[in-house]
């Protein structure tokens, strides 16, 4: 693969990556225990003020808000893992089963791939 079209997958990658980072923070934060880690926020509560339906939406919200995070927050990852084989300038775009090149139109359509097409099932 040539400089260019690493560059190209980088600038795709570093797009990707502010816009999941604005996806996770509309409805999380990262974790202070775990800075690793994203979590879902509950939405504003005044409890003292809320009557048993309001609370049970603001639950409910806070649940549908756990079950968007977790695939962005995987995603997340993927694309911070393949930047940094961009960065360390080992291992992008080599199969982590094989170490075969990835097909590059595997790469087009997902340039976080860190699978060949003949193992990306054996990964997931």
């Amino acid at each position: 693969m040539n400089k260019d079209q690493i560059k190209n997958f980088k600038n795709k990658l570093e797009e990707e990556k502010r816009t999941l980072e604005d996806d996770l923070k509309s409805i999380g934060r990262i974790n202070p225990e775990n800075p690793a880690d994203w979590e879902s926020t509950p939405a504003n509560q005044d409890i003292l003020k809320s009557d048993i339906n309001e609370l049970g939406d603001k639950f409910e919200g806070y649940e549908e808000n756990s079950a968007i995070l977790e695939p962005l927050e995987i995603r997340y990852n993927e694309v911070k893992n393949a930047l940094a084989k961009i960065n360390s300038g080992k291992g992008y775009g080599v199969c982590d089963v094989c170490g075969q090149p990835i097909e590059p139109e595997r790469l087009e359509a997902n340039p976080a791939a860190a699978t060949c097409e003949a193992h990306m099932k054996k990964i997931a």
